[in-house]
């Protein structure tokens, strides 16, 4: 079951709703046949138990009971967030043991439960209260895998909550929801906290198909440590008017030199002199300093390309 995006629940159906946080990792189906294995499905239905061999124990936690569990797997960085980017190095081994193995020792992962579809029978056809209910009734907390609880009402707060940690966001679901596999559903309402943050164009990558003549991405850059540091790319957020003007800006700025410090690895970047000021939004930064999951809001032309700066680490590219 998917999560639409979306906002808030209006005020008055407030207490109709519990409120998760959004966990930045890897969705999982973990079924627990009740002979104390375990079996980790991505969203994909790959099977990627091999790659959390930290998670094999909880195939004993329910004894002979057999149990179908929704939840995310996670790694969490040094203040316990959640951390997409120490996440990657785990994910893909599942057919890679001894590389899973020694990984584990040096990043562990952690799971986070927030649903049961299976305990003994079926459970799809209960509300959501209940069968979260069930779950937390199992006190499924050990080393590497837990239940946090979620919160009945109070959604303005729990939002706040997740912006002032810097958390991911919020998951809202509706108590009286049934569990519906597959389904992108609106009982489930996913909202991911945004960020935004005034940048510098330094570069284009030109568009394909339809884009043909037009930028199909455009490269990022912050004021760092006296350098134009590169932050990323982004390629959505115009309409087609404003991607034309944009590319009547970028073609009057072209130049030979890239103008960032140091240069990134982008094949066939087209480089321009930096002068244009956007704003854009994203997710988080990754550990380099690059902007995840950015989108263009608008051109800034109130902002010189010094007003910029950003606290980027030393080792940003």
């Amino acid at each position: 079951m998917l999560a639409t995006p979306g906002t808030l629940p209006p005020p008055a159906q407030d207490d109709r709703w519990a409120y998760e946080t959004k966990q930045d990792g890897q969705r999982v189906v973990v079924y627990l046949p009740g002979d104390g294995s375990v079996l980790l499905r991505a969203r994909s239905g790959e099977d990627i138990t091999g790659a959390y061999p930290e998670l094999r124990p909880l195939g004993g936690t329910l004894g002979s009971t057999p149990a179908i569990l929704d939840g995310e797997v996670v790694a969490l960085d040094a203040h316990g967030r959640a951390d997409f980017q120490l996440l990657q190095s785990r994910m893909g081994l599942a057919h890679s043991p001894q590389r899973a193995a020694r990984l584990a020792a040096q990043t562990p992962v952690h799971l986070v439960l927030f649903d049961v579809m299976h305990l003994a029978r079926p459970l799809l056809t209960l509300p959501y209260a209940q069968r979260r209910a069930r779950l937390q009734e199992l006190t499924l907390d050990g080393p590497t895998w837990s239940t946090p609880a979620a919160v009945v009402g109070h959604g303005t707060e729990a939002l706040r909550a997740t912006r002032e940690h810097g958390l991911e966001g919020l998951v809202c679901k509706r108590l009286d929801s049934v569990y519906e596999p597959g389904v992108r559903s609106r009982s489930w309402i996913k909202i991911r906290n945004m960020r935004s943050a005034d940048v510098v164009v330094g570069g284009w990558l030109p568009g394909k198909g339809r884009l043909t003549g037009l930028p199909g991405a455009v490269l990022l850059g912050q004021r760092a440590a006296g350098h134009l540091r590169y932050v990323g790319r982004v390629g959505t957020g115009w309409s087609e008017a404003e991607r034309a003007e944009l590319a009547a800006l970028l073609r009057a700025a072209e130049t030979d030199t890239c103008p960032f410090t140091p240069a990134p690895r982008v094949p066939g970047a087209r480089w321009v002199l930096p002068r244009l000021v956007g704003e854009v939004s994203y997710s988080t930064r990754t550990r380099t300093g690059l902007l995840r999951q950015p989108s263009w809001l608008r051109l800034r032309p109130d902002l010189t390309p010094e007003e910029s700066a950003a606290d980027l680490p030393e080792d940003a590219v």
